[in-house]
């Protein structure tokens, strides 16, 4: 077979694209096609582990909305940011240290035949692949070095959807500046405009949709509402730093239409400490630590649906006055963003909530952040930075190893002290992603002070005083039975799965684009017309 192919492509970054894709997965897989989702580069520092590697985790989770085991083929090409001028790059799942060396431009076209391949076999094991863009494709500095954009459009003879996101203003000015600075030929590639995030009456849009119609001939082919809260982590490190608390509904209804039906509802119980079940006005406050190079933030997703959960991005020391959690996330420069996090004074604040009796928990680069020292013998996070001390609030030290760990795992947790003791016992399922290898610091083991092992292969640690939990699995508050023991029944129970968000989102689209368009995307080509 060959595929149909079906491309979003975005007047911006954060535009919509990955959402739309999801969605599209989701709408095609459920009329019996089989499906595939594709984006040939993906910048970003949210990654999830597959069969062969890592990809990004937009991939990821349009895998899983298209019905499919995720593939390394469908991001061949994942750079993940390590600073302003630099990136690691990821060819097919594993770190490439010779593209990491070349230049942007030079790459692009090393890596093309990949990309093709990977995008050729796909189309030839599916019925439809769904391609997301990246970025915009009017970014004329860069045209001559696309290979995700236009070039992977014409390689796939695509139909091409242009999202813009109206919210911020300025929506039929990007669509038509994008399209107007396109190659005249590429153009025809553009088969409709999508307007999303938008708040109002959509009445109001008159006559500028007819007008941009005229102007280029694409028809404006839906109007999606802004939709709160949908449920999708979100993509590129983009986040919401208002803080969230989910009081009785899982997703606000978009500009006064009922909201999807996902699992919502019920009191607002407040949790003093992880697994308590008091039921009391005050939320309890889970503070994320949100540095430069902050990464795999798309896991506390779940966070933001439990009721009686505040969950808020913090980027200052005054930020965590009211927090009950501290946590560290990943970051993919542990070492840089360590500094960043003594610049702030955000050292300091960890630490006297922690001393206070508070609970810290680390992810990945937080648990290596915890420990007495970050030691890099082979320049894994540059040179220039050399070693650093931790925040010392776990007796170990972290050595970066040139290989890097990628696996998923299925780990259980022995008998945890303190605050955390809720997860004694608890088997969760997560993944690893880490050139660090951490252990026990052994003069402070000698002195008496030993940390807690949670988990085999020094998966996770504690310190004895209980508060103080550290993790190299990522996705904990992504497991079921992890929520459960932390939040309760009633808390797990707000979190909808991502089958019913895929589903609901699936719902979404079909309520709002004209009618026949989405079929009509993947018949042989023909004028879309539009209502609008």
């Amino acid at each position: 077979m060959i595929a149909k192919c079906v491309m979003v492509l975005g007047t911006t970054s954060g535009a919509g694209k990955s959402w739309l894709a999801t969605a599209l997965c989701r709408h095609y897989a459920r009329q019996g096609l089989k499906v595939a989702p594709f984006k040939a580069q993906n910048m970003s520092n949210n990654a999830r582990v597959v069969e062969g590697g890592e990809i990004g985790s937009a991939q990821y989770f349009q895998a899983l909305a298209a019905k499919i085991e995720p593939d390394v083929r469908m991001n061949p090409l994942l750079l993940k940011p390590e600073r302003d001028t630099h990136s690691q790059v990821i060819l097919l799942g594993q770190v490439n240290a010779e593209l990491t060396r070349m230049a942007w431009r030079a790459r692009s076209e090393a890596v093309w035949p990949v990309v093709a391949q990977s995008l050729d076999a796909l189309m030839a094991e599916n019925d439809v692949v769904v391609i997301e863009g990246a970025g915009s494709p009017a970014e004329i500095n860069l045209s001559s070095s696309d290979i995700v954009n236009l070039r992977v459009a014409r390689h796939a003879r695509a139909q091409c959807l242009l999202v813009t996101d109206i919210d911020r203003g300025g929506a039929f000015a990007h669509l038509y500046g994008t399209w107007a600075l396109l190659p005249e030929a590429d153009r025809s590639l553009i088969r409709g405009f999508v307007l999303n995030k938008f708040r109002g009456d959509a009445a109001l849009l008159a006559p500028a949709p007819q007008i941009l119609q005229d102007l280029t001939g694409v028809p404006t082919v839906a109007t999606l509402p802004m939709w709160w809260q949908h449920g999708l982590p979100e993509e590129d490190g983009v986040f919401d730093m208002t803080p969230t608390l989910v009081a009785s509904r899982t997703a606000l209804p978009p500009s006064g239409e009922d909201p999807p039906d996902l699992p919502g509802g019920g009191g607002v119980p407040c949790l003093g400490r992880p697994g308590a079940a008091a039921q009391t006005p005050e939320p309890f406050t889970i503070a994320v630590v949100v540095y430069p190079r902050i990464s795999n933030l798309d896991e506390f997703q779940a966070l933001k649906n439990i009721p009686g959960v505040r969950l808020k991005w913090v980027r200052s020391a005054a930020e965590l006055a009211d927090a009950d959690w501290v946590i560290l996330p990943g970051s993919k420069h542990t070492s840089g963003d360590l500094a960043w996090l003594r610049a702030q004074g955000l050292d300091r604040a960890v630490a006297e909530h922690a001393n206070r009796g508070g609970a810290v928990l680390g992810i990945c680069g937080g648990l290596q952040m915890l420990g007495e020292a970050l030691i890099d013998p082979h320049g894994i996070e540059h040179a220039y930075l050399g070693n650093a001390p931790g925040l010392g609030l776990l007796p170990l030290v972290t050595v970066f190893e040139a290989d890097k760990t990628v696996r998923r795992r299925t780990a259980c947790f022995s008998d945890v002290a303190g605050l955390w003791s809720a997860l004694s016992g608890v088997t969760v399922q997560g993944y690893e992603i880490h050139h660090g290898q951490t252990a026990q610091q052994p003069a402070m083991a000698a002195a008496g002070d030993v940390a807690r092992v949670l988990m085999p292969d020094g998966l996770a640690w504690q310190n004895t005083a209980g508060n103080v939990l550290g993790l190299y699995l990522h996705g904990l508050f992504e497991d079921a039975a992890a929520l459960q023991a932390l939040f309760g029944q009633h808390g797990a129970a707000h979190v909808p799965t991502l089958d019913a968000v895929f589903e609901a989102m699936a719902d979404y689209i079909e309520r709002h684009f004209e009618p026949r368009v989405l079929a009509g995307l993947i018949e042989e080509p023909t004028p879309i017309t539009s209502n609008t």
